[in-house]
């Protein structure tokens, strides 16, 4: 009888102390599974993050891109014989008509640059050839010569700017630049009404 008590005794202390032994590696187990998805997962959003803005890159379009490089070479031509209209004109409604397009046409400028900042794209630096000319044969020019010619350029390229910015918010592709096109939009209708009283008031 003793026997048996003693027996069953050792049999109920052996299977406690197997429980006691397994219980740590179940919870260690259980950790490291735990840690392990969690770790791998923050890695896996971290990396798709970085990647947003190479997507961004590639979803210009040709659209997009020719109006960007003509929008900004545009834009800089503007400013360029804006000054020199505040200084060479000799009309006050030119003079005025000139200082307008300064402010007007910075701030756009400033605006498109964010925007190729923020999408990775690099706009052109300087005039292209065409303008340039444009530039320097209208610089040449003193007096009411000057106010005839820089009043034509500002009627015919302003023209040119509210087709190409219409364009743009129509059939662009990417949502911000098309933004950028549509918010600037009266902006240029505005200068096209105000060129073509300046350039009567030349005539």
């Amino acid at each position: 009888m003793k026997n048996l008590v003693v027996t069953i005794f050792a049999v109920a202390a052996l299977t406690a102390c197997k429980k006691n032994d397994q219980t740590p590696p179940a919870q260690s187990a259980e950790s490291t599974a735990m840690s392990s998805p969690a770790d791998s997962g923050m890695t896996v959003s971290d990396s798709s993050k970085v990647s947003d803005p190479k997507d961004q890159k590639t979803a210009l379009s040709d659209q997009d891109k020719k109006f960007a490089d003509a929008a900004a070479v545009g834009g800089m031509m503007e400013v360029m014989m804006g000054k020199l209209a505040e200084t060479n004109a000799e009309n006050a409604v030119v003079k005025s008509l000139g200082t307008m397009m300064v402010t007007d046409h910075t701030k756009a400028n400033d605006e498109l640059k964010s925007w190729a900042s923020a999408n990775g794209y690099t706009l052109p630096a300087s005039l292209d050839a065409e303008k340039q000319k444009m530039y320097d044969d209208l610089k040449a020019k003193k007096g009411k010569d000057f106010d005839k010619k820089y009043t034509d350029l500002m009627v015919s390229d302003h023209k040119e700017d509210v087709e190409a910015f219409k364009k743009e918010a129509a059939e662009g592709s990417e949502a911000s630049l098309k933004s950028f096109a549509s918010k600037t939009l009266p902006t240029l209708e505005h200068h096209l009404k105000e060129s073509e009283k300046a350039k009567n008031a030349v005539k």
